[in-house]
């Protein structure tokens, strides 16, 4: 019975240790029957080679989404747009015909379109579902939404204007402003927003604006907008002063701009003058207004006024019908070949024979050479002489004075500023329609700056003066001189009929200075 009951501890614990050595074994096996599987599992599963991405198609281009997938197996792999199914392995489910798989597993969209944007999943359809997500965004050429008034506005002259342009687009679109055939008001080619404003308008401001919208996508979208500015008559005049002649025949002429076109009238002195007249006619091109007036007759000469009308107001310019002479204009050389005198020419045109001429000059600047006193300080009838050594060392200068008192004349002439007229008569008489005359202006100062005008007369009056003319005298002669040497005075004229006789009263005069100086000095 003790045997027994031994024998039977040592099988049970036999059988113990056996169960467990079982136990062990199955655990084994059971674990590497598990990651046999899972290895397995992991080798056959599919896998997405493709990665998430965000694309961007523009409108009418072919949407192209990949999905490519390592051992698919038998899963299955669909498409899905939200909650919407568009493929389901290679069934297409989606109605839309423009959709279709291309290269196994790639969704394909053709002709997109705005609505195409958002996100594409494709799925993997294992027990747990894996899944790539691709985002659309689709580029939108820009368009024009709206413009001011509808394209088409007016204004009046004065009022500030604001142009607004709209646009749609993706991205948003820049609107740019310019203007047809012109620049911007501000002097600017372009400018660079939703809006344009311009103050003060008037009619120069006008014209055609172009608003352009672009976003870089396709073609550049423009409108433009036609803005009429309401306003007045404005009046310019080609020429204030029309000159003519009896027998010509006369054209008086205004540019007349105005929004709404104006009405053009013309008036001689306040008389309305009768468009039925046949000594005057007048005409019409775009905005250019002629009265011509046939065969001038004297009593022609006078004031017109070009008057213009419209519903905003009323403009009126003068202009005068002359039989004066024009202004003359001088052509001589501006340098003189002379040191103390200058020939001065000049051309006049008119229609009469001139009559009279008048010039005038004057010098520019006070300050003669030296020698020329510039250094003295000489006043009539007074016992006060130059002491000065520069006086003494010029001798060898040419000085045309006789007499004591001629210092005195000559400093009054070389500090004088004021005009020296002259009167001139033609010759010879003409009747050209330009003519002209020459003359030399005497007893001048050497190296000096002059200015000089001329006005001159026929039947009907004088003309305007000629533009500012300014010469210059030579510090030498250029030219040889005669002989015999002349000086003109207002008063008298002294003849020198050699260069000796000259030597010797200037050799006089400065020995008298230089007594005159010694007598001086000795009290």
């Amino acid at each position: 019975m003790k045997v027994y009951r031994e024998n039977r501890k040592f099988i049970k614990s036999w059988l113990l240790h056996l169960l467990t050595i079982i136990c062990i074994h199955k655990n084994i096996f059971n674990i590497a029957l598990v990651a046999s599987q899972v290895l397995n599992n992991k080798n056959n599963e599919p896998m997405f080679i493709s990665r998430s991405e965000a694309f961007k198609f523009a409108v009418g281009d072919t949407i192209t989404l990949p999905c490519e997938v390592t051992h698919p197996g038998s899963y299955m792999l669909a498409w899905k747009r939200g909650i919407a199914i568009l493929t389901v392995g290679q069934v297409k489910v989606s109605p839309d015909p423009r959709v279709r798989l291309v290269n196994g597993n790639t969704l394909q969209i053709r002709d997109a379109v705005p609505s195409d944007a958002g996100d594409y999943i494709c799925q993997i359809a294992s027990f747990e579902p894996q899944e790539i997500t691709h985002h659309v965004e689709i580029l939108i050429p820009a368009k024009i939404s709206h413009v001011t008034s509808g394209g088409h506005l007016q204004v009046k002259k004065g009022s500030p204007v604001r142009l607004e342009c709209s646009a749609t687009g993706n991205p948003m679109p820049n609107i740019t402003w310019t203007r047809k055939n012109n620049l911007l008001p501000n002097g600017e080619e372009k400018f660079v927003s939703p809006s344009y404003v311009i103050e003060n308008m008037d009619r120069h401001k006008g014209g055609t604006y172009i608003c352009t919208a672009n976003n870089g996508v396709g073609q550049t979208a423009s409108s433009q907008i036609s803005l009429h500015v309401l306003y007045p008559p404005e009046i310019t005049l080609e020429q204030a002063t029309v000159y003519s002649g009896e027998g010509q025949t006369a054209e008086i002429s205004c540019i007349v701009h105005g929004e709404t076109t104006p009405q053009v009238s013309w008036l001689r002195d306040t008389v309305p003058i009768d468009p039925h007249n046949e000594h005057f006619s007048m005409d019409n091109r775009g905005t250019r207004y002629t009265l011509t007036v046939r065969r001038v007759r004297s009593q022609d000469f006078g004031n017109y006024s070009c008057v213009a009308d419209n519903q905003l107001g009323k403009n009126k310019k003068n202009i005068r019908l002359s039989g004066e002479p024009r202004a003359p204009v001088i052509r001589s050389n501006a340098q003189s070949q002379w040191r103390d005198k200058y020939n001065i020419s000049w051309t006049v045109d008119s229609y009469a024979p001139i009559e009279e001429y008048k010039l005038y000059y004057k010098l520019l600047s006070n300050n003669p050479p030296i020698g020329y006193g510039n250094h003295l300080d000489i006043h009539q009838n007074s016992d006060s002489y130059p002491n000065n050594a520069n006086y003494m060392d010029n001798t060898n200068i040419h000085n045309p004075y006789d007499s004591f008192s001629s210092y005195s004349s000559f400093y009054k002439r070389a500090h004088n500023t004021d005009w020296t007229d002259i009167v001139l008569q033609p010759y010879p008489y003409t009747t050209h329609y330009t003519q002209g005359m020459s003359f030399i202006i005497r007893e001048l100062l050497p190296d000096q700056q002059y200015e000089a005008k001329v006005i001159a007369r026929n039947r009907y009056g004088w003309s305007e003066f000629s533009e500012r003319f300014v010469f210059n005298t030579a510090l030498i002669d250029t030219e040889a001189r005669d002989m015999e040497v002349k000086h003109y005075t207002s008063a008298t004229s002294s003849i020198f009929t050699s260069s000796n006789e000259l030597k010797f009263l200037l050799n006089l005069k400065f020995s008298l200075f230089a007594l005159h100086y010694t007598r001086l000095n000795l009290c």
